[in-house]
């Protein structure tokens, strides 16, 4: 049960991502890294990244692992697993 409109949850997680996004292009930017970022919404966050790597004409993905173990893992479950598993380009992933 949400307690405010779907809507209004969404543009909240859209300005929240947003800033992330331009944390990394502003770092990006200052070490003048050519970067592109974008904003996608998808319920399967793995075949998100997997589709606009690909649309993208990407060579490299690089990804976070928070390295969960045992129980969580499995419970969990990982996008990074995810992308590794059903991707054709390689896959960097930085602890």
């Amino acid at each position: 049960m949400v307690a405010f409109p779907e809507s209004e949850y969404r543009k909240g997680a859209e300005i929240a991502a947003q800033k992330y996004l331009d944390v990394a292009l502003d770092a990006a930017r200052e070490r003048n890294v050519p970067c592109d970022a974008r904003l996608v919404e998808h319920p399967h966050p793995w075949q998100a990244i997997l589709s606009t790597a690909e649309a993208a004409g990407c060579d490299l993905i690089v990804m976070a692992s928070h390295g969960r173990k045992g129980l969580q893992a499995l419970l969990i479950g990982s996008e990074t697993k995810k992308v590794l598993a059903h991707s054709k380009l390689p896959v960097l992933i930085c602890r």
